[in-house]
């Protein structure tokens, strides 16, 4: 069991990824058979064969495919550094990665998305039917986790924890219905304190989640359990700013890597921070232009190399960097005496740093 990761926060990240994966499989299994599909859905004559081919199967497809499992870490770390054994609950260290690897499964439906992590999305693969409800399928799974675990738990405890868990679901819909409005060009004006509500009801909600889930297994109150969650929240929108920015210098063997399709937030129509504040900073025509290519469909690379070069004319790219930057420091600044001094801290801090700072 890995508890304290090593200086390279990548590597740390790999080997837990491995843990998350063995520990998913111990209650999603890779090969269908009648036990679990008794367990998990109770008496019945069910067609293991469609299970297989219709959930099973495309689900591990897609967990396969890697990814950086940084919100299990990010739990566990935290439950460290609020002075708890993460052995004892690393179960639960399982629930934000399935819920963020359902989001990403619906996020790509929805958008249209061609690529994630280096091979077709999975609607690409088995349909958008199958992998529509393979994504609402791991929304739902983690009821089954919590179950499952409900007796290592006081009754208080395990409640606020289920009950977060479904209060966080609920936000994450509201947070990708507003990303959704945005990016269909139905609304031309959008503050950063808009945008920032966004990203925290969608990119910052799984890690949001994660830190909540710590305190309330910490048995912290909840004014501690809503400060960490606020924090985790900000290192979300953090990365997303990270992602959105790596979306569009990334070039060559970094890109394949990176794993999307060059400047698909610009082919998507997506309102980033770097847009944001372009369509501010930007002259009339530049403005318009923006505009233009983003509302429309089938954009040309031509297109979408013209609207980045607009970005970077505006300065947006070092804006949003450092906007990013400006966010971990104060929130870091906010929650810094919760934290037990030590090893569990100073590595929750590398590990906040890295995703903000990563390269891809």
């Amino acid at each position: 069991m890995v508890t304290l990761q090593p200086k390279n926060i990548s590597k740390y990240l790999k080997r837990l990824r491995l843990q998350i994966d063995q520990r998913i499989s111990r209650y999603l299994p890779r090969r269908i058979n009648k036990e679990w599909a008794k367990e998990f859905f109770g008496k019945g004559d069910y067609s293991l064969r469609a299970i297989q081919k219709a959930v099973l199967d495309p689900i591990w497809n897609f967990l396969d495919r890697g990814g950086k499992r940084w919100r299990p870490a990010l739990f566990l770390l935290i439950l460290e550094a609020l002075g708890k054994d993460p052995k004892k609950f690393f179960d639960f260290a399982t629930i934000p990665e399935i819920l963020h690897e359902g989001t990403l499964v619906i996020d790509d439906i929805q958008d249209q998305g061609e690529l994630r992590r280096g091979k077709p999305c999975l609607h690409k693969i088995f349909g958008v039917d199958i992998a529509l409800n393979a994504g609402n399928f791991l929304y739902f799974f983690p009821i089954y986790i919590f179950k499952k675990n409900k007796k290592k738990l006081e009754k208080e405890v395990y409640l606020r924890a289920l009950e977060t868990y479904l209060e966080e679901m609920k936000n994450l819909h509201l947070g990708q219905g507003t990303d959704i409005f945005w990016h269909k060009g139905k609304q031309k004006e959008i503050s950063e304190k808009e945008y920032f509500q966004m990203c925290a009801f969608k990119t910052g909600c799984m890690a949001r989640l994660a830190a909540k889930l710590a305190g309330i297994l910490a048995k912290k109150d909840q004014k501690i359990v809503e400060e960490i969650g606020n924090f985790a929240q900000n290192i979300g929108i953090a990365f997303q700013i990270q992602d959105d920015i790596l979306d569009i210098e990334l070039t060559g063997k970094e890109r394949e890597k990176f794993g999307k399709s060059f400047g698909n937030d610009i082919k998507e129509g997506k309102r980033s921070l770097m847009v944001i504040y372009a369509l501010k900073k930007a002259s009339k025509k530049d403005r318009e232009r923006l505009i233009r290519i983003l509302d429309k469909k089938g954009k040309t690379k031509k297109e979408i190399l013209e609207a980045i070069s607009i970005l970077k004319k505006c300065g947006s790219i070092e804006y949003a960097k450092e906007k990013a930057r400006e966010i971990v420091r104060e929130s870091w600044e906010k929650v810094d005496k919760i934290f037990l001094k030590g090893k569990p801290k100073e590595r929750l801090k590398e590990l906040i740093e890295f995703l903000i700072e990563r390269k891809l």
